[in-house]
């Protein structure tokens, strides 16, 4: 991989005691203070640079403890996003100290608290615009990228409003309408029910396609696409985890690019939403090696965005995950250790290793020395064995390999810490501290509007 650019490079540094905030990018932030601790006259905040496009990269679910994790497992070279670590983020919704992705979403894409299963709108039925929206109404290209279904909550919430999550029929139209690139899964959201879709009677697609879009199922097709509207539905559900990711499927990265290329046609600018959905799925699952892999696919697509933003000048790369799922600890089982570099031989989600299993599991340990390299004990292959169906034996697959690897695990939902927070390029300096998660859409707009 690519190491991080520098020439714009904004990265802030907590002065612990002092408060002070430092920034190596464009001067946006003053020198030391004199010795009594004051700071000098020419430390005022200098206008931040023009933001004239947007790159909002939310790994759903991520927080401090995935990336620990994660710079475990990649290894000597640092994860992109450490060089441009600018704060921290609360994420808890109106109703919840523990949010869902539908309310963290909201949040974050339009600036205001509410219920969790809400999309798009408040729990009294106000939809404020999305920072989406709104770069649409200044006249730029939108975009949404996700590696879920492409109506799933997170991105739903930057171009629809339901006030139930689980909607997604509703949410496609909605989609079509306020949005300007939609790539991702989610086909059957789009079709009509004869032809397997969720839609009552509409086929989507070919109304999309009547209103200028490009429809696509092969990102390939449209490399050299003149269009500036494009729908690439690249499976009939969520698209698949990175570690089985057959070839035909675009990578989020892929996508990533692919969307820049077509957003930055138009001569205003753009704003972009690129979720890596799937990091989520695996904390819910224990997935440890899903969830490093999936990470490590989103980091290459936070690398196409930051190697843009470097070469444009004028593009700001916020990157902040919505929430934590799981309770991924660093190490755990009653030990001081460690060891996530042990995910890197696995091959397989846990999912997939348990449809390997025959019909009594007695090739457990044959299954995970294929896919992990790990050999297990009898007693942990009797743990397989004694599992009751496919899904409980995926789990305490998944057990056993977080186990060797020291990666724990707290709950099978989403807890309420608080996220890091990550800003490179023009304006960063904005997205500094500790931050709620309303006040990202809040200053992303105000830069817009300058």
């Amino acid at each position: 991989m690519k190491s991080i650019p520098h020439r714009l490079k904004s990265v802030a540094a907590l002065g612990l005691g002092t408060s002070i905030i430092l920034s190596s990018g464009t001067g946006a932030y003053a020198s030391m203070p004199d010795d009594n601790g004051n700071a000098p006259a020419h430390s005022q905040k200098e206008k931040p640079e023009e933001v004239e496009n947007i790159i909002y990269m939310i790994p759903d679910g991520f927080d401090a403890a995935y990336a620990t994790n994660y710079r475990h497992f990649k290894g000597e070279e640092a994860p992109v996003w450490d060089e441009f670590l600018t704060g921290m983020m609360k994420t808890d919704s109106a109703d919840n100290l523990v949010t869902d992705s539908a309310a963290a979403g909201t949040a974050m894409a339009r600036g205001v608290k509410t219920e969790n299963g809400m999309i798009g709108m408040t729990p009294e039925g106000d939809s404020p615009d999305s920072i989406l929206e709104k770069s649409g109404d200044a006249g730029k290209s939108t975009g949404l990228v996700a590696t879920s279904t492409i109506t799933h909550a997170t991105p739903a919430v930057f171009g629809s409003s339901v006030e139930d999550r689980d909607n997604e029929a509703a949410i496609a139209p909605q989609l079509l309408e306020n949005v300007d690139v939609l790539m991702g899964g989610g086909r059957n959201m789009f079709l009509p029910e004869s032809e397997g879709g969720e839609q009552e009677q509409d086929n989507l697609i070919e109304k999309a396609e009547a209103d200028g879009f490009t429809y696509t199922e092969n990102l390939n097709d449209i490399q050299a696409s003149e269009e500036e509207k494009i729908l690439g539905l690249f499976h009939e559900e969520a698209m698949s985890p990175e570690l089985e990711r057959p070839e035909e499927q675009p990578s989020i990265s892929e996508m990533t690019t692919s969307a820049i290329q077509s957003l930055e046609k138009d001569e205003d600018g753009f704003f972009l939403m690129v979720e890596g959905s799937q990091i989520d799925w695996a904390g819910h699952a224990h997935d440890a090696a899903w969830a490093m892999t999936d990470t490590e696919a989103f980091e290459m697509a936070v690398q196409e965005a930051v190697d843009y933003a470097e070469a444009e000048g004028n593009t700001l790369v916020v990157v902040a995950g919505d929430h934590e799922t799981g309770g991924m600890t660093v190490g755990g089982y009653d030990e001081y250790m460690a060891k996530p570099d042990v995910l890197r031989d696995v091959t397989a989600t846990g999912n997939k290793m348990a449809s390997e299993l025959n019909d009594d599991a007695s090739n457990a340990a044959e299954v995970l020395s294929t896919f992990t390299g790990i050999d297990i004990t009898d007693e942990e292959a009797e743990r397989i064995q004694n599992a009751e169906d496919e899904e409980t034996r995926a789990s305490e697959i998944n057990s056993i390999v977080s186990e060797y690897a020291y990666v724990g695990w707290s709950t099978s939902q989403h807890t309420g810490t608080d996220v890091p927070l990550y800003a490179y390029g023009a304006g960063s300096e904005e997205f500094t501290g500790l931050l709620d998660n309303t006040e990202l859409p809040e200053k992303m707009s105000a830069l817009i509007d300058q």
